[in-house]
């Protein structure tokens, strides 16, 4: 099993996701949700998870980010991009970014 670890700055982006979609529906259940929805995705609570299979997410389409080694997750809109270190069986997560902007330059 791999470990999980989050840069500063994708801490960052998933606190202003969970923290736009409670402002903008209201309700901090559905913002709850929606980050049980991610860590789910992340850290083993269903299938293909990334602590378990860490290279299950798709390689992005931009060359850049494909030759740097990232990997994506795909969660409803949102896209989360990190690496693998297989030495230190490490999974490192670089960005949560909404998959409708121009991402590329926020990773």
């Amino acid at each position: 099993m791999y470990k999980i670890m989050r840069t500063d700055k994708a801490e960052d982006q998933l606190r202003d996701i969970i923290y736009y979609i409670a402002d903008d529906s209201g309700s901090v259940d559905v913002a709850l949700k929606y980050l049980d929805k991610i860590e789910e995705s992340i850290n083993c609570l269903k299938d293909n998870c990334l602590k378990e299979f860490p290279n299950s997410g798709c390689i992005p389409r931009y060359s850049i980010l494909k030759k740097q080694g990232y990997r994506v997750v795909i969660v409803e809109k949102h896209l989360i991009f990190y690496k693998v270190n297989e030495e230190n069986k490490t999974v490192i997560i670089y960005a949560i970014v909404d998959g409708r902007r121009e991402y590329q330059n926020l990773i």
